[in-house]
């Protein structure tokens, strides 16, 4: 079925090729609608515009005026096509993978969690419908840099084009996709092993007014990282208090997620969104630190309550933690108090 479905429904540049993306570059992928400025400043001259998923090589960051729809953030991406705002382009690399002929078996079955390593890669449903809110939409079917997936299946295409059949095992609606096998990673079990899990006075401290995130053991911090909270505002402007990243010195993470489906809100105000990597809930209501690959806005409130925070921060925060996390099951949810790190969300 699915390759069926590879050969009715054509591919749009599914990966770019080396001209366009140069491989172990930085680069960054744009998340809306910009306009490449002159200088890093909005009032500076336009040179041109572009919409979202535009893939440009990244030279450096700069520090330049604020951007007017994230006052206090005032980082800007030097192009050789000029100036585009940071809050608004996820850094990306283009890091293409020979494919896999046969799949790992682990306990429960043949499969292996895969990371994308190129800025995005188009995918096709096998299922003839979506079931997803979000891809019935219309939303273009792509997975984005850095996202993780269950991958179960491996075929290979009359040219010798070779596919992956992709699931989101955790809070997925029930699609299921096809997509390029160059595009992903194999992520091993090693490589999702506990960081230090004999360490047992471990705590997260989270500071809402200063947008970072702590990790201690006793009393010397191990990581730092700077974090988006709830966010003060919605997309109108008007202030909104239900977003908020909950207060509190008791949280414990008690839920973790390779990666997690993830959808909340109200139609007006609501949100839904694949694959949401290195995932670990620590209050009521789902609140939890998590990777983003939608926003590079860090230090400046962002969420619908979670904390976001750049993948490699989450998810250092989530190998880090208690509890320890089975690696082909990719969930782990416990109830004891004193089985999971603890978080603290302060004010300062």
């Amino acid at each position: 079925m699915g390759l069926g479905g590879l050969a009715l429904r054509p591919w749009q540049s599914v990966i770019r090729q080396g001209v366009e993306w140069p491989e172990h570059t930085m680069l960054g992928r744009t998340l809306a609608r910009l306009d490449f400025k002159s200088r890093p400043s909005e009032d500076s001259q336009t040179l041109e515009t572009v919409y979202d998923d535009e893939i440009v090589v990244w030279e450096k960051e700069v520090i330049g005026e604020p951007y007017p729809m994230y006052p206090t953030n005032r980082r800007w991406i030097q192009t050789s096509r000029g100036y585009l705002p940071a809050p608004m382009v996820q850094p990306v690399r283009y890091e293409p993978n020979a494919p896999m002929t046969e799949l790992p078996v682990t306990e429960e079955g043949r499969g292996t969690w895969a990371e994308v390593t190129v800025p995005y890669v188009d995918f096709v449903l096998e299922n003839a419908k979506p079931i997803s809110e979000l891809l019935k939409e219309g939303t273009r079917y792509r997975f984005y840099y850095r996202q993780l997936y269950w991958i179960d299946d491996i075929r290979t295409a009359s040219d010798g084009s070779v596919y992956y059949r992709a699931i989101e095992k955790h809070g997925s609606p029930g699609d299921v996709f096809w997509t390029p096998a160059a595009a992903f990673r194999p992520v091993s079990a090693k490589e999702l092993s506990p960081i230090r899990p004999d360490v047992t006075d471990k705590r997260v401290v989270i500071d809402l007014s200063r947008q970072t995130l702590s990790c201690y053991e006793g009393n010397s911090e191990v990581h730092f990282c700077r974090i988006s909270s709830g966010a003060k505002y919605d997309a109108f402007g008007n202030p909104v208090e239900h977003w908020s990243t909950p207060l509190g010195l008791n949280h414990v993470i008690n839920r973790k997620y390779v990666s997690l489906h993830m959808a909340g809100g109200s139609s007006a105000s609501g949100y839904e969104l694949l694959a949401v990597s290195w995932t670990s809930i620590f209050a009521s209501g789902g609140v939890a630190i998590h990777s983003t690959y939608w926003h590079n806005n860090y230090g400046e409130p962002m969420s619908h309550g979670c904390v976001n925070a750049a993948p490699d921060d989450a998810r250092f925060v989530y190998l880090w933690s208690n509890p320890a996390v089975p690696y082909s099951l990719g969930k782990i949810e416990v109830a004891g108090y004193d089985l999971g790190t603890k978080v603290q969300v302060i004010e300062s």
